[in-house]
Formats: structure tokens, sequence, C-alpha cells
């Protein structure tokens, strides 16, 4: 199970920590990611990482602007977001891959959480 939190109203500039807290089973050998979705839109990928966490790939659009991160001592996952936009408004959703290094397509991850809804205003 996959459970996100961190998720918020904010201005736009800011920023927003969003958390990952997997239970039931370890997913230290899985690669992780981050996905989004807005409202009438594809679900897009935000983010992944390696299962090692050594190797992180990210979306040309939040390049430079959110950190994806893990600790898989705690079992979990981390993306740290700055300089929000209001583009950036969506539901965020992490995601578990037995592909040890993630990918961005949605249908390589097995596992989901619920989603973290985020909301940039302007």
């Amino acid at each position: 199970q996959l459970v996100e939190s961190g998720g918020g109203l904010v201005q736009a500039g800011g920023s927003l920590r969003l958390s990952c807290a997997a239970s039931g089973r370890t997913f230290s050998t899985y690669g992780m990611g981050w996905f989004r979705q807005a409202p009438g839109k594809e679900r897009e990928f935000v983010a992944r990482i390696c299962w090692r966490g050594v190797k992180t790939y990210y979306a040309d659009s939040v390049k430079g602007r959110f950190t994806i991160s893990r600790d898989n001592a705690r079992n979990a996952g981390y993306m740290q977001m700055n300089s929000l936009k209001p583009e950036d408004t969506a539901v965020y959703y992490c995601a578990v891959s037995r592909t040890v290094d993630g990918s961005r397509w949605p249908s390589e991850y097995q596992y989901w959480g619920q989603g973290t809804q985020v909301t940039v205003s302007s």
C-alpha cells in the first residue's frame, strides 16, 4: 500500500514537499515514480528514481524545480517541489515499479497511491 501526503494550496512561487509512505511490503529494490493528473487531462510522468536512489529522471516541465528522493530504510519516497506554477495544479500520485529504474510509462507500475491534491494559485 502507498499513501501520499503533503499536498495542499500554495501561491505561485511557493514550495511543497510530497511524501509517499509504503506499507505491507518493502519496496527498496523497486523503482519509484511520481505522476500527476490535472482535470480533463491524461496522467503524466513527473519524475522517477532508481531503487538505490542514485539515478533520477524528470519531465522537462519540472526539471530544475522538483527533486525526487527516497529513503529505503523508511520505505518512503519524497518529492520536493519549488517555484510552483499554476500549471502544476493536479492530483499527484506516487507509484512503484518492479523495474529497478522505474519508467516514464504508467503501465510499468504495479502499485499506486490514492493521490494528493496540489493546487497552485496565481
